[in-house]
């Protein structure tokens, strides 16, 4: 058996990181994943890619030398047109990063073809927990926000308002059962009871019936745990059946700026929510959306002002350390914290997790603002160590116990 020495493991590395520059062919190739015609194509879609193009324009255009360039698909909210696309990207584009603003199956599927292949990833709209815990990849982060987040911030608040008994219609996949559950938990630790729950498909366009299970069940919360058209469909016909008007009140686990918008204030007033960016925090913020408005048509979503930070910050460690070699870069970046508009003294945690500030928000009435766009108002932040889950409970085979 040979032994590997420092100077043969550091040849070893320069071979790696030669091998990853010449695949690029002198270009730094960034992959766009994201759904732009379906679902989430209002929180992500097109407006998830402008937040990548945006991120590499103002760095420049070229890192240590090269050219940046970004490619990006639909990939149409198929688990299996996510996997064949960031095949090709890695195996025939020569891709040397891949952000996505996908669902979670989706996201999972990407981050552990990035793991065989040697090639980052980065969550940014997808939520699940398990992108941190089982499903972890050394060349993986997830960035924007996950379920664990969700649930702490927005059950948290209305359990210890005094409303104790839920009840969840949510969506049957990856993401919704990662959410109700992590919600789930939250609402029980504070001394809260589970009344029931139900599932609705992907993509439902009937919720009456789900609708009338919860109100039928007694409780005091109504949660929606989906998101997308998804949330907004359900959110509109709840005001419709009048769950609110009857004593309930209604819980949105994931809420993006534009479900508001798409919903309009009255019926999503009053609504409280975590979010991780809202674009009227501060100075930077207003600056960036601004910027971004005026080439999209709409305030950037946490999730398309997440992109611009994930891929400056990716970028900055290309320049930083002079490869797009992965394992170099990805290993900058966790050393580096994030300062920035999206995010101040951020870091990412050895399981992957981009450790940030939340916010706990809620859905202003008609005519308290002004402004048009500025439907929301920031409650409280939440610290990252109190919005994230601890390590002490990650499942994640990178962490060390």
């Amino acid at each position: 058996m040979k032994l590997v020495t420092g100077f043969t493991a550091t040849m070893m590395l320069w071979a790696s990181t030669a091998m990853a520059q010449e695949i690029s062919n002198d270009t730094v190739k960034i992959g766009a994943m994201v759904d732009m015609t379906g679902v989430y194509s209002a929180n992500g879609g097109t407006g998830a890619v402008l937040g990548a193009q945006m991120a590499v324009e103002d760095f420049g255009g070229k890192v240590a030398g090269k050219q940046i360039e970004v490619i990006s698909a639909n990939y149409q909210n198929r688990v299996d047109v996510a996997s064949n696309l960031a095949r090709e990207w890695i195996d025939r584009d020569g891709v040397d990063m891949i952000i996505e603003s996908t669902d979670s199956a989706a996201a999972i599927a990407i981050q552990n073809i990035g793991k065989e292949k040697g090639v980052m990833t980065i969550a940014a709209g997808s939520a699940s927990t398990a992108l941190t815990n089982a499903e972890c990849s050394p060349l993986g982060i997830h960035y924007v926000y996950d379920t664990y987040a969700l649930a702490t911030g927005t059950g948290s608040a209305i359990v210890k308002s005094g409303l104790t008994d839920w009840y969840f219609i949510t969506a049957d996949y990856a993401f919704g059962h990662s959410l109700e559950e992590n919600t789930a938990t939250v609402v029980k630790d504070l001394g809260g009871t589970i009344v029931g729950s139900v599932r609705h498909p992907f993509k439902a366009t009937d919720y009456s019936s789900f609708i009338l299970q919860a109100q039928t069940s007694g409780a005091q919360v109504v949660a929606f745990a989906n998101a997308g058209t998804d949330f907004s469909t359900a959110l509109k016909q709840a005001s419709e059946f009048g769950v609110v008007q009857s004593g309930q009140t209604v819980a949105g686990m994931l809420v993006f700026l534009t479900d508001l918008y798409a919903l309009g204030p009255d019926v999503s007033q009053g609504l409280t929510y975590t979010t991780g960016f809202y674009w009227n925090y501060s100075d930077e913020t207003r600056e960036f959306s601004k910027r971004f408005k005026d080439r999209h048509g709409t305030m950037p979503t946490m999730i398309q002002a997440g992109i611009y930070s994930a891929v400056t910050h990716y970028l900055n460690g290309v320049e930083a350390t002079g490869t797009d070699d992965a394992v170099t870069v990805r290993n900058w970046m966790g050393e580096n914290k994030i300062n920035d508009f999206f995010a101040k003294d951020a870091y990412i945690r050895e399981d992957g997790r981009m450790m940030h500030t939340m916010y706990l928000a809620q859905v202003r009435a008609p005519g308290e603002s002004d402004d048009k766009d500025d439907v929301s108002k920031v409650l409280r932040d939440i610290p990252a160590e109190d919005a994230f889950m601890p390590l002490s409970k990650s499942t994640c085979s990178l962490v060390k116990k």
